[in-house]
């Protein structure tokens, strides 16, 4: 699937260093995006515990950045060391919102499940999240209403060897992007 992101904009993976960016993404979520991922109402201790936690076992976290900045994220988490479940969740700032973030990220994701074995991945949204709802049938997912919440379940396919070497050089271009961010942002400062 081909999708454009706004002009500027990248994917690419967050590394254990930038659990602050992460950190910074969440809290400048409007109350109602901040809602929506988290599935209720939390905190601003939650929200940063939450983010330093990236670097967990199986954890894969892509983030969208404009500028150098992190605008938009979607985390691979799996049940547990070695499972084949895994649960994946996203967050978008506001401007960037129905502007195919979504899907690129929901692409990467789902290409992370396969190359680690996941057999079952799940979404889980609010029921008025219509957006999350919209996405998930886009690739196909299998939506289940269950008091108040919505959960799609997505069967990735198998890893092939073209699979795996999409992930790699995505994440070596990864790494130039982030360096050049960073390269930019020293110049900028200085």
């Amino acid at each position: 699937m081909l999708e454009f992101l706004p002009p500027g904009g990248t994917v690419r993976k967050l590394w254990i260093g930038e659990a602050e960016a992460y950190r910074d993404h969440l809290l400048r979520l409007d109350f109602e995006s901040r809602r929506r991922r988290f599935s209720g109402g939390v905190g601003d201790d939650f929200i940063a515990q939450h983010a330093r936690s990236i670097g967990a076992f199986g954890v894969v976290v892509y983030g969208f950045f404009l500028d150098g900045v992190l605008r938009g994220a979607a985390e691979l988490r799996p049940a547990g060391p070695f499972a084949r479940e895994a649960e994946a969740a996203f967050s978008i700032e506001q401007p960037w919102q129905s502007l195919g973030v979504g899907s690129v990220l929901l692409e990467r994701i789902l290409l992370a499940a396969r190359n680690r074995g996941i057999t079952a991945l799940q979404m889980q949204c609010l029921a008025e999240n219509r957006r999350m709802q919209q996405l998930a049938r886009k690739f196909e997912a299998d939506l289940k209403f269950d008091f108040g919440d919505v959960v799609a379940e997505v069967d990735p396919p198998r890893f092939t060897g073209l699979s795996l070497l999409r992930e790699w050089t995505e994440d070596g271009w990864g790494v130039v992007n982030a360096l050049l961010d960073a390269q930019s942002r020293l110049v900028r400062a200085g």
